[in-house]
């Protein structure tokens, strides 16, 4: 009797972790489907003649104000934050929106998925800053930095076409800044809720944007309908709504979402940029970005013994980087 009371309350225990976990797989994967979407939503602004400023400085500060119309309504308890925490939320957000004005300048010179698949590269950047600061590198980190330097090689052979070299390197700069917003928000505001941090980084990173473009110099032009359904569109799928769900993804599914958020975006922005922008990448390139993916693959191959370091940023313990 007691035995089957066991069973019974075990297989009721079990029944909400599957839930949850199948909760946070399936948010998780929706959040990817959004952000798989900027490079997408990028190259239709520009095919509406949005200069690359204009279109970063838009997207984001509609984005904040988004955001700060939704925390005001629905989470005003997130909005509390102490001035060294601002500090501390500012300098990631100015950091993002360095490499969002990098990110958008190069997307205009190279094709939508060459760009995703050279940003995706952000996590070896990761690797590289969490190394020169000390934290052990695992032979399978060391592996999958190898299996990278080769898609990369793979990725910018065009097998005849031109390259725009330029364009290749503000792509993976912008990655490079990505990484080292992510690693600075983890090191100074581990203790900070998510939802907040986000709140004032993304604020941060629309004031940085805004002043890069008022200083520019460059003259508003009008935008047409369509280059303003893409700018909506980018700032409220990818921008806002997909960092909405990565806060849900979190807290259901913790550091496994490593691995499924760099593979599905990835998927997601080729299949896209193949559907709807009509692009091709060479056999060469398709195999190099294969290569790359594998490497993201490999996040979730790490043994107990060599701990990922990606897992250890997205819960926060960074603690454990020694």
């Amino acid at each position: 009797m007691t035995t089957a009371a066991n069973t019974a309350q075990s297989s009721q225990e079990v029944k909400p972790r599957w839930s949850e976990r199948a909760g946070g797989v399936t948010i998780t994967l929706l959040a990817t489907f959004c952000f798989g979407w900027a490079p997408i939503f990028g190259k239709l602004a520009y095919r509406a003649y949005v200069p690359p400023l204009t279109l970063a400085a838009t997207r984001t500060v509609i984005a904040a104000g988004a955001l700060w119309a939704l925390y005001l309504v629905f989470w005003r308890r997130y909005i509390t934050i102490s001035w060294r925490d601002l500090a501390g939320a500012a300098s990631m957000g100015a950091i993002n929106g360095i490499g969002s004005l990098l990110y958008y300048i190069g997307l205009e010179r190279v094709d939508a998925s060459l760009a995703q698949l050279l940003y995706a590269l952000y996590p070896i950047w990761v690797f590289i800053f969490l190394s020169a600061a000390g934290h052990r590198v695992s032979k399978m980190a060391v592996l999958r930095l190898g299996l990278t330097l080769v898609g990369v090689c793979l990725l910018t052979y065009g097998g005849g076409a031109v390259i725009d070299w330029l364009g290749v390197m503000l792509m993976i700069t912008a990655g490079a800044a990505y990484a080292w917003h992510l690693v600075v928000g983890q090191w100074t505001l581990v203790d900070v809720d998510s939802r907040t941090v986000t709140l004032y980084a993304l604020t941060a990173m629309a004031v940085t944007v805004a002043i890069a473009r008022l200083l520019s110099g460059q003259s508003w032009e009008p935008i047409s309908s369509q280059g303003w359904t893409a700018i909506l569109l980018l700032s409220l799928i990818p921008t806002a709504l997909a960092r909405l769900l990565v806060f849900t993804g979190l807290r259901l599914l913790g550091g496994v979402q490593a691995s499924l958020l760099g593979v599905a975006e990835l998927l997601v922005s080729l299949l896209m940029a193949f559907l709807i922008l009509n692009e091709r990448l060479t056999a060469i390139q398709w195999l190099g970005g294969g290569i790359m993916v594998l490497s993201v693959v490999l996040i979730g191959r790490e043994s107990v013994q060599e701990v990922s370091w990606d897992e250890l940023l997205r819960q926060g313990r960074w603690r454990e980087l020694e």
